[in-house]
């Protein structure tokens, strides 16, 4: 019967909000999970704030290009914030020993990942909008001034946040928690690579190739462009964006093997260590 009303049911939006719902009841009765999506973002903004305080007082490239670090830092953020909120709401049917329970319900896979996305743009948003409003008052810079770049440049890091997350959320599947660490850990891989304080010049010629091959640089050299050059490179939202659907395509296909092998190892109801 199960499998009967899995291969009927169109998509539902009712079974997509009750998975929302109930991550949105974790985060509620929760203010422990709420201060921790605040306090890191919080902590890093002071750190490299100061940071770019101190260097734009001793080089005159960093005065030209007001609050650099705390731009990148904000967008790394949102990178990072978008793959770990994707992951962290899966984490939370493994911990509650959960996911047997869903997997045997009418939620199709489907439903359960767009449930994970919008739950990640919940934390991305109750993370990011409060350390935005801080930057302002105290180092000057206001991103959402950015304007149209901003939402190019947001939509593409999200993309990329998913597309590790479908990765994140496979392994999990096929490995159970003993992978729980990539969740925390996987994503910082890219961060020297995505060249996210600096250019890709800086990096030696033989690693450029492979960080030109990640979307995250574009997106990173391009918010440079903006706020050094005062232009927007249509041409690095273009390849972010081809790369992103590539990326996407990756971690999808990622997903639906390691899902596949999950099942015939037997793994999906014995998610310990």
């Amino acid at each position: 019967m199960i499998a009967t009303r899995r291969s009927t049911d169109g998509f539902s939006f009712a079974r997509v909000g009750a998975m929302v719902l109930r991550y949105w009841y974790l985060l509620a009765n929760s203010w422990p999970r709420v201060i921790e999506l605040i306090y890191w973002p919080t902590v890093n903004l002071m750190t490299w704030g100061f940071v770019q305080s101190f260097v734009s007082a001793k080089s005159s490239y960093f005065s030209g290009a007001a609050c650099l670090f705390v731009a990148a830092l904000l967008l790394w953020d949102v990178l990072l914030r978008s793959q770990q909120g994707f992951a962290f709401a899966f984490l939370e049917e493994m911990w509650s020993r959960n996911l047997g329970n869903l997997l045997m319900s009418p939620l199709k896979p489907s439903e359960f990942v767009v449930s994970l996305m919008a739950i990640s743009l919940i934390r991305l948003a109750i993370g990011l909008v409060p350390v935005t409003l801080i930057a302002v008052p105290l180092f000057g810079f206001n991103i959402w001034g950015l304007g149209l770049a901003l939402v190019a440049f947001f939509a593409n890091l999200i993309a990329t946040g998913w597309a590790i997350g479908f990765l994140i959320i496979g392994l999990l599947l096929r490995h159970g928690l003993g992978a729980e660490a990539l969740s925390w850990s996987l994503m910082f891989v890219l961060l020297p690579l995505a060249c996210v304080y600096y250019p890709v010049a800086t990096l030696p010629v033989w690693l450029q190739p492979l960080a030109w091959a990640l979307p995250p640089t574009h997106v990173f050299e391009g918010m440079r462009a903006v706020m050094i050059d005062h232009v927007f490179r249509f041409d690095r939202l273009a390849s972010a964006i081809v790369l992103n659907a590539v990326w996407l395509a990756v971690g999808i296909g990622a997903f639906h093997v390691l899902l596949a092998a999950a099942r015939r190892a037997g793994s999906l109801v014995q998610q310990g260590e």
